[in-house]
């Protein structure tokens, strides 16, 4: 509904982290439509500027101080006020001390508290220089999904299936953040899932801080392999979810996994390290061995599996010797790419207590040694699709050159093909391309397309 006073007022969204806050931005644009707002493409044009943030690293807060102060020296809009909105984990975790962090800050908004943000709004348009914050409280019956959505991408879907964490790594902040787990009912998930077959979308991530725990809240026991099946059934085209633990990727989801037609070749399974005593440490509840056995199981059932992954370098007490062991642990899973980190510490988690005395070179070089092979191995993965033809949902121009598109192959591998004469872009986005690859690099296929998008 309208609201009077942010009828006709512009906003802008920036966005850090996971999938999750993707999701929870696209709510909030739908909400910040629904009043009778604007969206526009940057913060020098914006009354309303939003950061979604994440705090599972210490460089995702430094980036929205600095960014956020920065609107302080920047021009006014036509409107003559600018009013800063905070989102997201940090904002959960830090709440009213934002303010003093942020001092461009007006208003705050934790993790749970999406539906207030309208109202919020309102009262920091008419405040004169005091900071609002709400109700960060946790509602058990509500969900972002059932707030307006205003979707990056008509083709695309991201639908949340849980909330929350019981898993407490020593070293992560989510589940202090987002809460404990709590799933969608199954049927809800399946409606939503056939709503957007119905209104064209055509590829669907589910989302989850550990998808394969689904359902345990709810019904007794995990329910994610029936969720995997009965998505299949909506008659949605690309199926993907995120993230998955390796503890409770069990032989039922495998198995749905493989069975389900639309379920993409491409699993996301973080390892985070490839020393068994340093998995202990960070609370994993895997071992190395049962890590190497459930990629064996995986490629079993699917032999065209691209398998990437998380690593996290210098969590505190790591060896040389528990290092190698993740670096052997790349070279056996064969991994098509992975995210590589170094530990950053986080107030409030355990394994902050830890005292670590390795210098920062010594971690830095592992890190180069770490980032060299993932990035020789991604290669290599991407040789395999040289000279075939892939599927691509074509999602973009490319930033770099507006004859260039941009689109995501089965594997989740991103493609670039040219821009054939007498075919306009618009007549490409959302449509599946068949493109023929002629080139592989580390990051990317390119090549060129073959018949006529469907």
């Amino acid at each position: 509904m309208a609201n009077p006073l942010l009828v006709g007022k512009t906003y802008c969204i920036k966005t850090f982290g996971c999938q999750m806050n993707l999701h929870d931005s696209e709510r909030v644009s739908g909400l910040l439509d629904s009043c009778g707002c604007n969206e526009v493409s940057s913060f020098e044009e914006a009354d309303i500027a939003v950061f979604m943030t994440c705090c599972v690293r210490e460089n995702a807060d430094q980036r929205l101080y600095g960014q956020a102060s920065a609107l302080v020296s920047m021009q006014a809009p036509p409107s003559g006020k600018r009013v800063v909105a905070i989102g997201g984990c940090i904002a959960q975790r830090d709440g009213a001390r934002l303010k003093e962090q942020v001092p461009a800050c007006d208003v705050v908004f934790g993790t749970s508290a999406l539906e207030s943000l309208p109202d919020l709004l309102s009262q920091a348009f008419d405040a004169d220089g005091r900071a609002i914050f709400s109700d960060t409280d946790e509602d058990p019956s509500s969900f972002s999904t059932d707030l307006p959505s205003h979707r990056a991408q008509r083709f695309h879907a991201w639908v949340p299936i849980m909330y929350g964490c019981n898993n407490f790594c020593t070293y992560c902040i989510v589940p202090y953040v987002r809460g404990r787990e709590r799933g969608r009912v199954f049927e809800s998930i399946v409606d939503e899932c056939s709503r957007l077959v119905g209104d064209g979308v055509r590829e669907i991530c589910l989302l989850g801080q550990n998808v394969n725990s689904y359902g345990r809240d709810l019904y007794g026991a995990p329910r994610f392999a029936d969720l995997i099946r009965a998505v299949g059934e909506t008659g949605i085209e690309r199926l993907r979810f995120t993230s998955s633990n390796p503890k409770d990727l069990n032989d039922d989801v495998i198995a749905a996994m493989a069975e389900t037609p639309c379920v993409m070749p491409h699993l996301h399974l973080a390892v985070q390290s490839g020393s068994s005593r340093i998995l202990k440490a960070m609370n994993r509840s895997y071992t190395r061995e049962q890590y190497l056995g459930l990629v064996d199981r995986l490629k079993t059932a699917m032999p065209d599996l691209a398998l990437t992954t998380d690593i996290i370098v210098g969590f505190p007490g790591e060896t040389e010797e528990d290092f190698l062991e993740t670096l052997s642990l790349v070279e056996e899973a064969q991994f098509a790419g992975a995210f590589t980190f170094i530990y950053s510490k986080r107030p409030g988690t355990p394994a902050a207590k830890i005292v670590d005395t390795t210098p920062a070179e010594v971690i830095q070089d592992r890190f180069d040694r770490l980032a060299h092979l993932v990035e020789d191995m991604s290669w290599k993965a991407n040789q395999i699709d040289l000279g075939k033809r892939v599927e691509v949902l074509v999602e973009s121009v490319s930033k770099r050159d507006s004859s260039v598109m941009v689109g995501h192959s089965e594997k989740n591998q991103t493609v670039h093909f040219p821009l054939p004469d007498k075919i306009s872009q618009d007549d490409l986005i959302g449509k599946i391309a068949t493109i023929e690859v002629d080139r592989a690099r580390t990051w990317y296929l390119s090549g060129s397309l073959v018949g006529d998008p469907r």
